[in-house]
């Protein structure tokens, strides 16, 4: 059992934030420990022919991120907003104090020695320009030309939990969070086979990170300077690496067009008018006049996100899919 005990004052300062950084490194893990028949599934029939020779730093990077156990901490930084960019993420590392590199490599090599630890513990400095080397690498090949439908799942659901917070209160948000994480009034308690050592500074408040990777843990950072934080898998991830099925020549392109029968296939998640322009290849100006029409039907709905403005398939929408499928197959998805 890990615990992360909460003042008034951290509870009052529950925040939710993701991060592509995040993603990158918990991803490693799910290379290591998923399988073709797991969620990721699809993810990882795609990703795993690009790392069938592992190069030096995909080897480096599974050296820091081992199967199970600790993975150091600083190579997950605290988001400072509620999203950030894989570049600010990675700076982030970059920043780290040596002598927190040396620490928690040290802790790592004890707890799972590798041959590449000694040689990263020696010179620390080398050793933040090799791992942020390797993690820009890698984000570019494996996670990045998925980024973007990610980061509308991640969106999706810290609209829901900010939602839940603030109807129900922190018991509500904790309820339903995740299974092994429980509140009690002052205290968080995580279900882990193992324990954390350390303990967080007072009044740094606590994070949550909804995180696609984590699947299916939950995942705690506990120990200080870092800000405590908990990761886990966010609702709706089974829709993640679904494929768009083609409804260009269904019942509902004859009805409303194969452009909007497109635009209504794709919302399966929360997507801006920029994310559905690259998805479809269609532009900006003109995919903006199609959800006009699709919002005024009541086809799709819409809500803002920070600068951006987040569009989704109504219950409606549901329907005018589901009922344009064919038959086996909308009698199998009902």
């Amino acid at each position: 059992m890990i615990t992360i005990r909460l003042s008034t004052d951290d509870v009052s300062r529950i925040r939710f934030a993701f991060s592509p950084v995040w993603e990158t490194v918990t991803s490693v893990r799910a290379l290591s420990n998923s399988t073709a028949g797991s969620v990721h599934g699809p993810w990882l029939r795609k990703v795993r022919p690009l790392c069938a020779d592992p190069d030096d730093d995909l080897l480096l990077l599974k050296a820091l991120i081992p199967p199970v156990s600790y993975i150091p901490d600083f190579i997950t930084p605290a988001p400072p907003r509620r999203s950030t960019s894989f570049e600010s993420g990675l700076a982030a590392v970059a920043a780290t104090p040596h002598h927190l590199v040396v620490d928690e490599l040290t802790k790592l090599h004890t707890e799972t020695p590798h041959p590449l630890l000694p040689g990263l513990i020696a010179n620390p400095r080398k050793a933040l320009e090799r791992i942020t080397s390797a993690l820009d690498n890698y984000w570019h090949q494996a996670i990045e030309p998925d980024w973007r439908r990610m980061r509308s799942l991640l969106q999706e659901d810290l609209a829901f939990r900010l939602e839940e917070l603030a109807s129900g209160g922190v018991e509500r948000l904790f309820r339903n969070l995740h299974p092994s994480v429980r509140f009690t009034g002052d205290r968080i308690e995580i279900e882990r086979p193992y324990s954390c050592n350390g303990e967080p500074l007072p009044g740094q408040g606590l994070l949550l990170v909804p995180c696609v990777f984590t699947w299916p843990a939950a995942l705690p950072v506990t120990a200080a300077p870092h800000v405590p934080t908990i990761t886990y898998p966010p609702r709706g991830l089974g829709r993640l690496w679904e494929s768009q099925e083609d409804v260009s020549e269904s019942p509902l392109a004859e009805l409303v067009g194969r452009t909007r029968a497109a635009i209504v296939s794709h919302l399966d998640l929360p997507m801006s008018t920029t994310h559905l322009a690259h998805q479809l290849g269609v532009s900006a100006p003109t995919l903006s006049v199609h959800l006009s029409i699709l919002r005024a039907a009541g086809v799709v709905d819409s809500r803002r996100d920070g600068r951006a403005v987040l569009y989704s398939r109504t219950s409606l929408g549901n329907h005018l899919l589901a009922a344009s499928r064919p038959a086996g197959l909308a009698a199998a998805t009902a």
